[in-house]
């Protein structure tokens, strides 16, 4: 394990955040769901994701020492975010510096808390510090790229004596950014943490980004889904993937149907459940215009 020191330079501008206790819902930043950012393999990934669509281009880096982020290691910036947002809603000053416990992170992700998972807690924390991401993404210019990575630095908390007291990590600008803008942040099924698969885990983020609030689903063409999730696996065998998810119907809150004609598959799906943010959403609205009728003079 290797825990990387403290940056001056960093932590003289950042105040530190304390991660909130207790049970919070799992939120989940709109971009990490619907572009290639992370590995959907659970052996160790090298290859770059080197992906470009229309104005949209993303490079991801790994280290031969770490390997590739996974989608697995992505659970740690769902917790982030969902730290994030809630601090924001409960009106506490948030940063991208965070102070927390393995603990916090691993019963919020549905993991258990042996001397193995803490282990592994770490090997992700090291893979996301080593990949290197550069992106066009919400960038003023299109030829611009930010790059980072998906976390800037992290390290073990120690006591005078030396025993652990948790950990610090600093979040990137360009994630945080995106966390604290509401708009760009959707609460994900705590059920999600239970899929196994890496392109099962990969499907319900794109499915629940691009399907969660339409009333008639959404659908993409297979070829398309194929191109967006960077996997490295044949269109075939992807393919069949999709198929073999659809006909468990495994991902919690939504209906899959795939159909082909003229030699392509399209992938469709609609929620089985209603959106209770977007249903929140309506009844604001709702009677925001029946106060309105009230008041006329």
């Amino acid at each position: 394990m290797q825990a990387y020191p403290s940056s001056p330079s960093n932590r003289t501008q950042l105040e530190l955040f304390r991660s909130v206790p207790g049970a919070i819902a799992p939120r989940d930043a709109q971009d990490l769901m619907a572009w290639p950012f992370f590995s959907l393999a659970k052996t160790r990934r090298t290859k770059p994701i080197d992906f470009q669509m229309g104005n949209v281009t993303i490079l991801v880096e790994a280290t031969p020492e770490h390997g590739m982020a996974s989608i697995w290691d992505a659970d740690i910036l769902i917790w982030a975010a969902s730290q994030i947002v809630e601090a924001r809603d409960r009106g506490r000053a948030t940063s991208r510096l965070i102070a927390t416990t393995p603990h916090e992170i691993l019963t919020f992700t549905g993991r258990g808390t042996s001397r193995d998972n803490y282990n592994r807690l770490k090997a992700a924390l090291d893979r996301l510090q080593s990949t290197s991401v550069a992106t066009s993404l919400r960038q003023q210019h299109q030829r611009r790229r930010h790059r980072f990575s998906w976390i800037n630095e992290w390290q073990e908390r120690l006591d005078s004596n030396g025993r652990p007291m948790g950990i610090e990590l600093i979040l990137p600008d360009w994630f945080y950014a995106a966390v604290i803008d509401q708009s760009l942040v959707l609460t994900i099924d705590r059920a999600y943490f239970s899929l196994t698969g890496g392109l099962e885990r990969w499907l319900y983020r794109i499915v629940r980004k691009h399907g969660g609030r339409q009333s008639g689903g959404w659908s993409f063409d297979v070829a398309h889904l194929h191109l967006k999730s960077g996997a490295l696996s044949p269109l075939k065998r992807f393919a069949y993937e999709l198929r073999t998810i659809a006909a468990r119907q495994s991902l919690p809150g939504y209906r899959l149907t795939i159909e082909g004609s003229f030699g392509h598959e399209r992938l469709s799906f609609v929620a089985t459940e209603p959106d209770l943010y977007d249903l929140a959403l309506r009844r604001i609205g709702t009677r925001a215009k029946a106060k309105a009728v009230d008041n006329r003079p």
